[in-house]
């Protein structure tokens, strides 16, 4: 009994001592938050999806509160879950105003689908972008495109993005994509790229982006995709926004800069460079258009060269016109 006692007393010290050791410990390393961040994180969706570039949604509600107090405003940060909506409500409970975000999208920038980027090999391997990208450069003349193992796919918790079965490509659901960056994150190839939904200020979504990455010479680069950028310039040449570049055989539009003209898009010899609907209707009257003037032209050239042959022939005949006849010869006695 007694030894029960004694063991029982030991343990309450030690609890005792151990209880005061933690308290002290925790008042001499504590570390203050304000209480702003846990009020902004109950407003934000909790998908800590690291879409607005911060370690989960923590993290978002600490930078919020730091901007607020370091500019009186939330700058340039955005929730891509919650929209602004869930912007609006973190500006109010930091008491300023919320600023207007554009909205962005995950756009995939390979077109190399089973039709223009034929297979010469077969992967029997572990289905996923990661491994096989570890092990070779993919099934067909391509070392830059889409593997076509899903890793994005997987990687989306907003089922916002699926792998075409006939084009064996990723499509992206711009309905429920809110461009948190997962699949971009998830890409061994860097195919998919995290852009402005829309580049005009149009209800209409206007968008114009290189759906290719392949960084070969022309030729080299054709051969393997029959869609690829073969890095012309062409396209750098007609934009009149300074919106594309040529960097290593590859052509890039800035979305920053872009308008959506469509001229570009027209331009393409290879169909590399694709655009949203609305700027493709553009793109069939410019075309239109170019095939119109190449028409009149030719015409034009046609008729000017009937007229310098008339103008020839006329120049001639009258040469003849104007010599003088030759003399007859002395007829026979």
């Amino acid at each position: 009994m007694n030894v029960i006692l004694l063991a029982l007393g030991v343990l309450g010290v030690l609890g005792a001592v151990g209880s005061l050791v933690l308290y002290f410990v925790s008042k001499k390393f504590y570390v203050y938050e304000d209480p702003r961040v846990g009020q902004v994180e109950e407003v934000l969706p909790g998908a800590n999806c690291g879409g607005c570039g911060f370690p989960g949604c923590h993290g978002m509600a600490d930078a919020c509160v730091k901007e607020r107090d370091a500019s009186n405003s939330l700058g340039s940060l955005l929730c891509p879950v919650g929209g602004s909506d869930c912007m609006a409500k973190v500006a109010g409970i930091l008491g300023v105003e919320a600023g207007a975000a554009e909205p962005k999208l995950a756009v995939v920038r390979c077109n190399g689908n089973l039709e223009c980027r034929p297979k010469l090999s077969n992967y029997d391997g572990v289905k996923s972008c990661a491994v096989a990208a570890s092990t070779f450069a993919g099934e067909t003349g391509c070392a830059f495109g889409c593997l076509g193992l899903g890793d994005c796919v997987r990687a989306c918790t907003f089922d916002a993005i699926h792998m075409n079965a006939i084009t064996g490509l990723p499509e992206v659901d711009e309905e429920k994509c809110v461009a948190c960056g997962a699949c971009a994150k998830a890409c061994p190839k860097l195919v998919i790229e995290i852009r402005k939904k829309n580049a005009a200020k149009t209800p209409a979504v206007k968008r114009v982006w290189v759906s290719c990455i392949n960084k070969d010479k022309g030729g080299v680069a054709r051969k393997a995709c029959a869609s690829a950028c073969i890095g012309c310039g062409k396209c750098e040449k007609t934009c009149k926004f300074e919106a594309i570049t040529i960097a290593n055989n590859l052509a890039y539009i800035d979305p920053e800069k872009c308008k959506a003209c469509g001229m570009c898009v027209a331009e393409c010899p290879t169909g590399a460079i694709h655009c949203t609907t609305a700027v493709q209707t553009i793109v069939e009257k410019l075309k239109a258009k170019k095939a119109a003037d190449a028409a009149k032209a030719k015409e034009e050239a046609a008729k000017k060269a009937a007229e310098a042959a008339a103008a020839k022939a006329a120049e001639a005949a009258a040469k003849v016109a104007e010599a003088p006849a030759a003399p007859k010869a002395d007829q026979p006695q």
